[in-house]
């Protein structure tokens, strides 16, 4: 499991360095060494908390933060060109207190900027010592393949992961991104793994929400496109939660721990009782049948071309195939 720092926004915001220290010492406490924030999370502040929040610890917990969002309103204030890149790696390592950053990735797609001058740019920080590892987020598979391609032909430092979007609500993850993570030997971080709180089981079929929940309508990241299945996505895990004795939001979590190339989930709460519950689904084992249960209720069909492999090339599938297919070919 990994840590979060997105709802992170000072003394007037969520939580500030005093909460940010105890949500630290929890996470740590249950074994977590990874925390993750973003320069664009609360305009820098989520960083600058964590700096300080860490203090004399931070060589024990790795960082990985991020950049590619506007940060400004100036033409080179957004982006992967090589200015802006450096510009917000400088920036980040001032806020974080730090002199190094052990997963700088790059948040989001550019395709403006051609993808030698990014990938140099990064090559460089991790050549500078600045960098440790280097990692992309929220890119399609056939940006990756390209990227991971140039890096190989250019001898460029590679990602070493992605950080995507992944749960039990939309699974569009297992399409592309979890085969390619495997071919490639790429980790993967999961954002948002119960969906920015639909997964977490206060949200059900004819059930009134808490008061100053959202609602359904509401929703723009994850958006919710099959309202039905989502219901009988939740009841199913609320089902499996109650054989356990556990909630909704650690069924939803350990189901993703237990998918191939999920490296870390990167979960956050707030409070520390979330906080809690979230991290202890790192314990929670669920048995053959409570995965098939919960592949099936929130599963979607085959796309073309997968569906006509599954048909004529299932005795000729490798392991980041089956990955995808396994569950309509049998084996």
């Amino acid at each position: 499991m990994g840590f979060g720092g997105t709802g992170w926004a000072g003394p007037v915001g969520q939580i500030d360095v005093d909460g940010a220290r105890e949500q630290i010492a929890i996470a740590r406490d249950a074994g977590v060494n990874l925390i993750d924030t973003a320069d664009v999370y609360s305009a820098g502040l989520s960083e600058e908390i964590l700096g300080e929040a860490l203090g004399s610890a931070r060589d024990q917990v790795l960082i990985a933060t991020k950049a590619r969002m506007p940060m400004g309103d100036g033409p080179n204030d957004a982006g992967l060109s090589r200015h802006h890149i450096m510009r917000a790696a400088e920036a980040s390592l001032r806020r974080l207190k730090t002199d190094y950053i052990d997963l700088y990735q790059v948040h989001e797609w550019d395709g403006q900027t051609p993808l030698e001058e990014t990938l140099t740019a990064l090559d460089d920080l991790v050549r500078s010592g600045k960098v440790r590892y280097i990692g992309a987020s929220n890119y399609a598979a056939w940006h990756l393949m390209k990227a991971l391609a140039i890096s190989d032909a250019r001898h460029l430092e590679r990602f070493a992961s992605q950080q995507i979007y992944y749960s039990l609500q939309n699974r569009d993850a297992e399409t592309e991104l979890v085969p390619v993570s495997i071919d490639q030997g790429l980790g993967i971080l999961v954002w948002s793994p119960l969906a920015g709180g639909l997964l977490s089981g206060k949200y059900r079929r004819g059930v009134e929400p808490p008061a100053g929940s959202r609602h359904l309508s509401e929703w723009s990241e994850p958006p919710v496109n099959d309202e039905d299945k989502l219901y009988d996505t939740i009841e199913a895990a609320v089902t499996i939660g109650q054989a356990h004795g556990v909630s909704a939001a650690r069924v939803s979590l350990a189901y993703l721990l237990a998918k191939p190339a999920v490296t870390s989930l990167i979960v956050g709460a707030r409070t520390p009782e979330q906080l809690r519950d979230n991290l202890a689904a790192a314990d929670l084992r669920l048995s053959p049948d409570e995965i098939t249960t919960l592949d099936e209720v929130s599963g979607e069909p085959l796309r073309y071309p997968y569906w006509h492999q599954a048909k004529t090339s299932a005795d000729r599938l490798g392991p980041a195939d089956l990955s995808l297919m396994r569950r309509f070919v049998g084996g």
